[in-house]
């Protein structure tokens, strides 16, 4: 095989392990929105149930289908709090009940479902267990979409360095380089400032605090950083395979999970 067919080969299978590390992380999360359908006295109810609101504004509750003499209501309070459930009705608009979970400060949470009524009959949704949403605030497009960027394009990168160190392949210090650069820019420098616009704080992980996706980063940073400094010793690609591994499993691990919360207690 020529150089430039497995160069080929390498950015496509680096592409597509990028790909489905994203949308696992994506779809394991804690902020994706619980999808509902079902159906319930000859109605096909359908819900998207947020688990993220961002910006100003409550975030708004809906359920779609809903039969004419059925009647609804939002169950929620704040969380981790033991404080007393409330009950709000849901407004009918048409077909839907709509409802407003209100606004809380960056990082506060709200767990909650949502209760159907008709004569002799009732539903819950979810019909087990209860939905948390975590609130925070705007975040600009020029921050969060070089963070986006340079994280997906250093993920990327990092799968094909690891590739390299496989085949013994010559360009194995560019890749390495690139990597460490890119997961800094995205992960130290624009992460900080989408975290201070989202949440209020620019660092929540060691050594101020616990959160999961600044402890990643840094993680994958200092993996990177020891794989520059070896790279003009023996064993580094074993060490460049270290920081691409490093790199893979940790993304993987889903996005804002054991993220910024609000004690309110």
């Amino acid at each position: 095989m020529t150089d430039r067919r497995r160069g080929i080969l390498f950015w496509a299978l680096a592409l597509a392990i990028t790909l489905a590390s994203a949308v696992y992380q994506r779809w394991t999360g804690p902020t994706y929105p619980v999808n509902l359908a079902r159906s319930w006295r000859g109605a096909a109810l359908s819900a998207c149930l947020a688990t993220t609101h961002s910006g100003p504004g409550d975030q708004a509750v809906r359920v779609s289908g809903v039969p004419a003499d059925a009647e609804g209501v939002l169950v929620w309070r704040r969380y981790p709090t033991s404080e007393a459930w409330r009950r709000q009705a849901l407004a009918r608009e048409g077909a839907d009940l709509v409802g407003a979970l209100p606004h809380q400060p960056p990082a506060g949470k709200v767990e909650y479902w949502l209760e159907l009524a008709a004569p002799g009959d009732s539903l819950r949704l979810p019909t087990t267990g209860r939905i948390v949403t975590r609130f925070k605030g705007a975040v600009p497009g020029w921050a969060l979409l070089p963070h986006v960027v340079f994280i997906f394009l250093g993920m990327l990168v990092s799968n094909r360095a690891g590739l390299e160190a496989l085949a013994r392949g010559r360009r194995l210090a560019a890749y390495a380089v690139a990597s460490f650069a890119l997961v800094a820019l995205g992960g130290m420098i624009f992460g900080p400032i989408v975290q201070q616009y989202a949440f209020g704080a620019p660092w929540t992980g060691v050594p101020i605090g616990w959160d999961l996706t600044d402890n990643k980063t840094l993680i994958a940073f200092v993996a990177w950083l020891l794989a520059l400094v070896r790279l003009r010793a023996r064993g580094a690609r074993a060490w460049v395979l270290a920081a691409a591994l490093v790199t893979l499993v940790i993304f993987a691990i889903p996005h804002s999970l054991l993220g910024s919360e609000l004690r309110y207690e």
